[in-house]
């Protein structure tokens, strides 16, 4: 069975782009969300092996939703996708649970490395 993922991002391009690469790469894309608030609906209903999460979104930041799975299942796996230069976010994120981060624009192979690197 393929590693799942859930995809969230607030620009439909960056989800299907992110959506392709991890296709391509050996892994089930099994939902999506484009908000903070559908990410925690559709982590909990679909149960994903490592969920991508952008920061800045419309309804619900990154950041909170990261925070609000982690509070119910800490085994969460939470990879931040992040613009450069933002250090001081990453580190929130993190404290918040996320377990890595990967900055935009990034390469295919990083995030399949990252994601890996999650699962295992």
């Amino acid at each position: 069975m393929l590693p799942t993922v859930l995809v969230v991002d607030d620009t439909l391009f960056m989800r299907d782009s992110m959506k392709t690469m991890l296709q391509e790469t050996g892994f089930d894309v099994i939902g999506e969300a484009e908000n903070g608030k559908q990410a925690i609906e559709q982590y909990f209903k679909l149960q994903p092996d490592v969920v991508t999460m952008d920061i800045t979104m419309p309804v619900m930041s990154g950041l909170d939703a990261t925070k609000e799975i982690i509070k119910d299942d800490p085994n969460a796996k939470i990879c931040i996708v992040t613009a450069l230069g933002q250090q001081k976010v990453i580190l929130q994120a993190l404290k918040n649970g996320a377990k890595d981060f990967i900055t935009k624009p990034f390469e295919r192979e990083r995030l399949e490395t990252t994601i890996r690197q999650m699962i295992e």
